[in-house]
């Protein structure tokens, strides 16, 4: 299971910090992500992080959004900066399906989500 914090309301420019709790796989051994939905829009990839650390984001979140993990706690970070309008959505944090291979910007490629946090960010 996982289970998503950290959303909230925001002023453009602003910085929110989201948290996902993991449980119930051995959660070191996946590649992890961050997705985003907008009201009426696909759910997106964010931004991910393979089991050995290397990162990758989506070119909207380039320099402004970071993902880390804590394999020790379970736990998995997106900090956003520079927070703009467009950034508006619900982030679902994601666990990979396979430990052999890893397609981080691809949803149907994650098979456990969080349930999301809304972030609201005003002009």
């Amino acid at each position: 299971q996982l289970q998503a914090s950290g959303g909230g309301l925001v002023q453009a420019g602003g910085s929110l910090r989201l948290s996902c709790a993991a449980s119930g796989r051995t959660f070191s051994r996946y590649g992890l992500g961050w997705f985003r939905q907008a009201p009426g829009k696909e759910r997106e990839f964010a931004a991910a992080i393979t089991r050995s650390g290397e990162t990758y984001n989506a070119d909207s979140a380039k320099g402004r959004f970071t993902i880390s993990r804590d394999n020790a706690k379970q736990m998995v970070y997106l900090q956003m900066n520079s927070l703009k309008p467009e950034d508006t959505a619900v982030y679902y944090c994601a666990v990979h399906r396979s430990i052999y291979y890893y397609t981080a910007d691809t949803a149907d490629e994650y098979d456990l989500w969080g349930q999301g946090t809304l972030v609201t960010v005003s002009s």
